[in-house]
């Protein structure tokens, strides 16, 4: 009765926020619950008939648990965190807001990922990737890996870890993992020249040599082997062959998996969203779904709000495409100018909690090859000037780049400079990105993100 009572309180609020329009249904019911009960997370995840999945990474678990669920789709009833809210609350509100749900399908935030494990045991995670990504909140990577390798250990006995073993450091602390299935790419034509010059994780883990790579596809995500101890990329399970990139449109590839082979088709742009869709497809292979199931859904799916999509502003259009990382941040740099660049560019930074204070990582993105093509670039957000600055450093003229630090005033000053029935390429941080939809949503140009989750 207790819980009940709870339960019914913490939805209240979640349902007056929403009919306040201040969107804090994603995650201000799970805080009250915590703060009423602390125990009450875990008991309403043992209630699932099917139990849960975790996905965690630096960059793409958004996307890559919208794919799930894509997949999964109406075959199961899901309590999934589609907005993004992926803090123990949000976790707790996605499980208050689906009282019928079979199956718990939530993104985790990579520094909350031990304490979600322990508090919902889980019977299957999903690892993507470990990037250098807001020190000043996470630290190092291998603090994250250490705080990883413990939640791994934790998990009980059947629960089924599904790694990218493309990650030296996911490769190394699921090493000797019973129930494991690795996933990774595996063709050498999509790869890069070399690694960036950023990259992480760089060092065998095991003797500290550097390791030489077959293939570099994102970041240090690749096929890796170290010339000291000869550790190397575990054989992989599930794989991406004989990948096709079509500029800003598509992606298609062959996924290789126990069940057979399928050509997949995939409606999102650039590598990074290939190992999305091969990180979702291992997953819900894990939790049941068919070969047909993958591939009809990956076939459906629709980027997630803010990581690819195109929001309409009369005859024209706005490419919104989230950057919060130098491996991001290359990938989609990588992106647009395989499409050909664009020739006008809003890009936003902001350094909020949530984007991270330290914005000394815009120095390690390669913006260079961007700079390039751009006619006219606004720069916008808390830290205008600063990437004024790395533009300037990276090729732009300055006559060239406009500060506008408001970011509605910046947004349509790009759109300005935007001729009729063309693109605008909007590069914005974490929260300025929010900041942009809630400008498009008070326009009637997009739904609250919270509503499209719902």
């Amino acid at each position: 009765m207790r819980l009940q009572l709870e339960i019914a309180v913490a939805r209240a609020a979640g349902r007056l926020s929403r009919l306040a329009g201040r969107g804090g249904g994603t995650t201000l019911p799970g805080k009250i619950l915590a703060a009423l009960d602390p125990r009450a997370l875990r008991t309403l995840a043992q209630r699932l008939p099917r139990g849960s999945a975790l996905v965690s990474a630096t960059n793409g678990k958004t996307t890559t648990a919208a794919i799930v669920a894509e997949i999964l789709g109406g075959r199961v009833r899901l309590a999934h965190n589609r907005a993004g809210a992926n803090l123990v609350s949000g976790v707790a509100s996605a499980l208050l807001a689906a009282p019928d749900a079979e199956l718990g399908l939530f993104e985790v935030d990579e520094g909350a990922f031990p304490d979600v494990v322990g508090r919902i045991r889980p019977h299957a995670v999903c690892l993507g990737n470990l990037f250098r990504d807001q020190l000043d909140r996470y630290g190092e990577l291998e603090l994250v890996a250490e705080r990883w390798r413990s939640a791994l250990a934790e998990l009980d006995a059947g629960a089924t870890a599904i790694v990218n073993v493309d990650d030296p450091l996911l490769a190394d602390i699921a090493r000797g993992r019973a129930n494991l299935l690795r996933f990774g790419l595996d063709d050498p034509t999509a790869a890069r020249e070399r690694l960036p010059h950023a990259a992480d994780s760089k060092y065998c883990r095991s003797c500290g040599a550097p390791y030489t790579y077959r293939a570099a596809y994102v970041g240090h995500l690749g096929d890796y082997a170290c010339p000291g101890c000869g550790e190397e990329r575990p054989p992989l399970d599930v794989a991406a062959r004989s990948i096709v990139l079509s500029g800003l449109e598509s992606a298609a590839f062959d996924l290789v998996t126990p069940q057979g082979t399928r050509r997949v088709s995939l409606p999102l742009p650039g590598l990074y969203n290939v190992y999305n869709a091969v990180a979702a497809a291992s997953l819900a292979l894990v939790l049941g779904a068919s070969l047909d199931d993958v591939e009809a859904g990956l076939a459906r799916f629709r980027a997630a709000f803010g990581r690819f999509e195109r929001i309409p502003s009369g005859d024209k259009a706005v490419l919104l495409l989230l950057i919060k990382n130098p491996a991001g941040a290359n990938e989609v740099v990588r992106t647009l100018v395989a499409d050909g660049g664009p020739r006008v560019a809003v890009v936003a930074l902001n350094d909020n909690i949530a984007d991270g204070r330290d914005v000394s990582w815009i120095w390690d993105v390669d913006f260079e090859p961007l700079a390039e093509g751009l006619e006219r670039l606004v720069v916008t957000g808390g830290r205008a000037h600063e990437l004024a600055l790395r533009f300037k450093y990276g090729g732009v003229p300055p006559e060239r780049i406009e500060v506008v630090a408001d970011l509605e005033r910046a947004l349509d000053r790009g759109l300005e400079l935007t001729p009729r029935g063309a693109e605008l390429v909007v590069l914005p941080t974490y929260t300025a990105m929010l900041a942009l939809r809630r400008i498009a949503v008070a326009r009637g140009l997009a739904r609250p993100y919270w509503e499209e989750a719902a």
